[in-house]
């Protein structure tokens, strides 16, 4: 019976991948198995085969540090993504040697810690007969099969902060301030961060909005006294009729690059009220740095659940959060359909409620 598992990390970085690897390691040294991690990706696994084993001198200190002790990838061979929304097969050839490099260090499993790309993958990874088991990463929240993706708290923790630093200067220079979070189809980092960090206008892709409603709102709190105003926009929330906004186009294999509509938002704002209106984009910031408590907590039980689905032999699974416990479902039925705002769901009926304008 083999006594080696493998464990890849992949697409875009997070908070909180080193801290599924230590748990995953951790875990699996207690059954007696050791532990090799793929570097770069899944090409780790591609001749020349490069990995490390994790044991316990290399998973010291994981669980508070950000990033990927293994690196990651979001492009190159392994690249799911073509445009918005879309996927491409891997060629069979790219498959057979993934699965002979499987094959040769003896594993007896693989754990994939990714996005809908990274999982997108190892669903056919697992068509293709390699043994595999997804741990669900995205800042965006945007997978189906989980409550609560790892490194999402982490960036609604940024995000929330942002915006207690420019209420208060905000306040002082009687402006507007917006800031662009985070969030190409679903808006949770926004809605999250808005709800928590007391924005007065909340701008997501699942609600089109137009500027009529945001000045508006702005001219109300005007009126009540309120000489300030906080906007919250993910990148990619559109106007009604409009499209994405975008800082760069499609490379190839590869997603059109977000970005830009945070400063679109403020040059109509300016626009329409006559308000000084100011720009803050968060980008990567919302993707380093050290995993929270919540996020920290899920990356372990994530991980330790990985490990018992591999010694169970109950492959082409993603572990989740689902309600009080962990729980997992097949691969294929969490990638290629995002999960977003339901537009009637409670958080934005609780934003609503709070007097926070939704744009529309």
């Amino acid at each position: 019976m083999n006594s080696r598992i493998g464990i890849v990390t992949g697409g875009g970085d997070c908070p909180g991948l080193n801290a599924v690897i230590r748990a995953v390691a951790k875990a699996a040294a207690r059954r007696g198995w050791e532990t090799l991690g793929f570097l770069g990706g899944y090409e780790g696994l591609l001749q020349p085969r490069r990995y490390v084993r994790l044991d316990y001198t290399a998973i010291s200190g994981l669980l508070l540090r950000g990033g990927t002790i293994l690196g990651t990838a979001n492009r190159g061979k392994f690249s799911a993504k073509t445009g918005h929304g879309e996927s491409r097969g891997l060629p069979k050839k790219l498959l057979d040697e993934t699965k002979r490099g499987f094959k040769a260090l003896k594993l007896r499993g693989l754990v994939s810690v990714g996005g809908d790309g990274s999982l997108s993958i190892a669903q056919q990874l697992f068509e293709h007969g390699i043994p595999i088991v997804g741990v669900p990463k995205t800042i965006d929240n945007d997978l189906e099969g989980t409550m609560f993706t790892f490194g999402f708290d982490s960036a609604v923790a940024c995000a929330t902060d942002a915006l207690d630093r420019l209420h208060t200067t905000a306040e002082s220079h009687n402006r507007v301030m917006v800031l662009e979070v985070m969030g190409r189809y679903a808006g949770w980092i926004a809605l999250f961060a808005g709800v928590a960090g007391g924005a007065d206008v909340i701008l997501i892709p699942e609600i089109p909005f137009n500027y009529q409603s945001v000045a508006a709102k702005i001219r109300e709190r005007e009126r009540q006294g309120r000489k300030f105003t906080l906007i919250v926009v993910a990148e990619g929330a559109r106007e009604k009729g409009g499209g994405f906004v975008t800082s760069a186009g499609p490379e190839k294999n590869r997603e059109a690059r977000l970005g830009g509509m945070g400063a679109v938002v403020a040059s109509q704002i300016e626009k329409r009220t006559g308000k000084e209106t100011r720009v803050c984009v968060l980008g990567h910031l919302q993707r380093g740095g050290s995993p929270t408590p919540f996020d920290r907590t899920l990356c372990s039980v994530f991980g330790a659940h990985a490990v018992e689905l591999v010694a169970a032999r109950d492959f082409g699974k993603m572990v989740g959060w689902q309600g009080a416990q962990v729980g997992a479902v097949n691969i294929s039925e969490a990638v290629g359909r995002l999960k977003t705002v339901g537009p009637d769901g409670n958080l934005v009926k609780t934003a609503r409620a709070l007097g926070i304008s939704l744009g529309d």
